[in-house]
């Protein structure tokens, strides 16, 4: 199979998830094999929504109208085109995916059939409906994916790589178990967003985005704040107001609920606006309905600051202070040249 043919095939997925955007899910016209999945992919998402309280249909919506929009012709090509795949011995890559958002391997699973290879997924129970239909959309459209797609709730065998999403313990024994294989091992991360007080409306709205989108659950979303001495989080509040509606939702409820009880028990100093609380906090990873916040003193100390602990750190939101900063409300929308880990994928593949 060409890698032509290859692009081609996702370009057409991607066309195909162009009908289930955060505006309307709507059937569309000239679509190769529409009639056949269009049904049954809404199905997928009822089933997915039903599965997971976290995938609400806002949420699988967007997921699928990012993916259809990283996935045109042009996008494709820029990103391959940066990689020679001409000497590339097909190899089986085994995935271990995580399902804290929709879809959250599927960068994973691209990456490994644009090179070449040929895929063995093994799914999070949370995320389980998507991608196997997706899969079967790709094999009726690009029948030469038949037989390099294949999805195990097995014991993972017979293949030559591996690509491990999960925790930090479970990356240990990801480690541990792969070690005599070529392998990429994700491990827990967060992001964080670097405030200085001159920030605008439309800036501190954008951020709230990057906190709320997926209830925060996935290593894209701004868990925790580092914000200058003597900041006023009066306009931060402001802005992330239009939020606010996320308390109606019961699990997101159940978690502030709860998490506001054990801060006001343990006698925590918090802020809080009635759906999100702000604590003082040197860890990164904050629990749902929760942002830490941080005290820095100078540019300078805040770089030395995410130097010393990029391996906890996914992304980081600010305005002028490093040269791979995001800017405010893009944490979820990365391009397909954006890496998990800052660890390139496709060269990967390519040596493996």
């Amino acid at each position: 199979m060409e890698l032509q043919q290859r692009i081609n095939a996702f370009v057409k997925l991607g066309t195909f998830l162009s009908q289930f955007s955060t505006e309307n899910i709507e059937k569309k016209e000239a679509i190769e094999a529409n009639d056949l999945f269009f049904d049954g992919f809404k199905h997928q998402l009822k089933l997915a929504r039903e599965y997971n309280g976290w995938f609400t249909e806002k949420n699988l919506k967007f997921s699928l109208e990012s993916w259809s929009n990283a996935l045109t012709d042009t996008n494709i090509n820029q990103w391959v085109g940066h990689y020679s795949f001409n000497s590339t011995a097909p190899k089986t890559v085994a995935i271990i995916m995580a399902g804290n958002i929709p879809l959250v391997g599927f960068h994973d699973f691209l990456s490994v059939l644009i090179s070449g290879h040929s895929v063995l997924v093994k799914q999070s129970s949370n995320d389980k409906h998507l991608l196997p239909f997706l899969a079967k959309y790709l094999e009726t459209v690009a029948p030469q994916f038949k037989g390099k797609i294949t999805f195990t709730e097995q014991k993972l065998e017979n293949f030559d790589a591996v690509i491990a999403t999960g925790s930090d313990n479970t990356a240990r024994y990801f480690e541990y178990y792969f070690k005599g294989k070529p392998s990429i091992i994700r491990k827990n991360r967060n992001s964080v967003a670097i405030l200085t007080g001159q920030e605008s409306t439309e800036q501190l709205e954008a951020l709230s985005n990057d906190i709320f989108r997926y209830y925060g659950l996935g290593c894209r979303s701004v868990s925790k704040l580092f914000v200058p001495k003597d900041y006023n989080f009066e306009a931060f509040f402001k802005a992330v107001y239009k939020w606010h509606p996320i308390i109606n939702e019961s699990k997101y409820a159940n978690n502030y609920d709860y998490n506001k009880a054990v801060y006001l028990m343990s006698e925590f100093n918090m802020l809080e606006n009635g759906f999100l609380m702000i604590k003082e906090d040197k860890s990164y990873a904050s629990p749902i309905a929760t942002v830490f916040y941080e005290y820095y003193d100078t540019k300078k100390t805040m770089q030395q600051e995410l130097a010393a602990n990029k391996e906890n750190i996914q992304c980081v939101v600010a305005n002028g202070f490093l040269a791979d900063e995001i800017t405010f409300g893009n944490t979820q929308k990365p391009q397909l040249w954006d890496y998990a880990d800052n660890v390139d994928t496709i060269e990967f593949l390519l040596k493996t």
